[in-house]
């Protein structure tokens, strides 16, 4: 990747490339500034599709794919309901392990990539677990590695994204506690430099990195952006995470991170999965967000099962309920 060309130029262009090609025009490229992240500029309005994160299926599916659902399932499940789009996390693929880098042979994914053209399905991303905020660089080198894999893995199966991770996804853990005190300059720093690896090494196969607001070293939109422009890579971009921003309006964080969003997961609650019953999502006030951004693409939901009723979670009622959520607000505000 040439490293004169930052993200604002590659946004810049990269809303032009319709009519570039169309012209026979070459697209020039200019030095770079490292803090020169801007919004994505979009055209054509806000075109609007749906798609399911495979999490809402979690427990069926299976690490490793060894569970009662397959992917291909999944993919059938999500035609059926009328989804536009399938995530399939990397968790549900064979031969994951998240110890390691094992990844799904080509036949699986090509296999699943026909299936869901087949189905009329778009792939609308997929991720990968890591955890960045940890001290030992050893440990963070093993999930940029994950992460590089994966990328070339969502480059076959056709997904433009990859969703990671900027925090601990450790429980009863911290960024403060797995970073062994280190200041937050400083971890922002290693996760940026890890992060800015990865973006270079997925660009080489046309794949997005999305930083996804999961954890608590992300709590804000500023936390993310902060870190986005420190990695100032065109191939990196948000993950808005309508669940995860610890702050006190989470609508207004989801407000200043949407213009810079290459994907989302839309969640049962912007407090959190416990909190559904009593601050269930405003879904027509989240749309009007994504119109006024401008955002063009899939709006993954991911829905969750509150840990205190984790056995009366049945995705088959769950998930269609919360896809006609999201379809009326998606009508409600056009």
């Amino acid at each position: 990747m040439n490293p004169s060309y930052n993200r604002r130029d590659f946004l810049k262009h990269a809303s032009l490339l319709p009519v570039a090609a169309a012209a026979g025009l070459a697209l020039a490229t200019r030095p770079s500034a490292v803090a020169a992240v801007e919004p994505i500029r979009r055209v054509g309005g806000a075109q609007l599709k749906t798609s399911c994160n495979a999490f809402s299926f979690g427990r069926l599916l299976g690490m490793g794919g060894k569970g009662s659902l397959s992917l291909i399932e999944y993919a059938e499940t999500c035609a059926k309901l009328g989804f536009d789009a399938i995530d399939p996390t990397g968790y549900y693929f064979p031969n994951y392990d998240k110890n390691g880098l094992g990844v799904p042979s080509d036949t699986f994914i090509y296999d699943l990539k026909r299936r869901a053209f087949d189905l009329g399905l778009g792939i609308s991303g997929t991720g990968v677990g890591n955890n960045f905020t940890v001290a030992d660089p050893a440990a963070r080198a093993h999930d940029v590695a994950r992460i590089k894999v994966w990328s070339e893995v969502a480059a076959k199966l056709g997904a433009p994204v990859v969703r990671v991770f900027a925090d601990t996804q450790m429980r009863a853990e911290n960024w403060e506690s797995v970073s062994k005190g280190a200041h937050r300059a400083d971890v922002e720093k290693w996760i940026a430099d890890d992060l800015r690896a990865c973006a270079e090494h997925a660009g080489k196969f046309g794949v997005i990195i999305g930083v996804q607001n999961h954890g608590d070293f992300i709590k804000t939109a500023d936390d993310q952006l902060s870190l986005i422009r420190r990695i100032d890579s065109p191939w990196c971009g948000a993950i808005v995470d309508t669940g995860y921003y610890k702050a006190e309006d989470p609508y207004a964080e989801m407000t200043k991170a949407a213009p810079y969003a290459v994907n989302w997961q839309i969640k049962q609650s912007p407090l959190g999965v416990e909190k559904e019953a009593e601050a269930p999502t405003d879904m027509n006030k989240l749309l009007r967000i994504v119109r006024a951004s401008g955002y063009c693409g899939y709006l993954p939901i991911e829905t969750l099962s509150p840990r205190a009723n984790a056995g009366t979670y049945d995705p088959y009622v769950v998930v269609p309920k919360f896809l006609a959520e999201l379809r009326a607000a998606i009508a409600a505000t056009a």
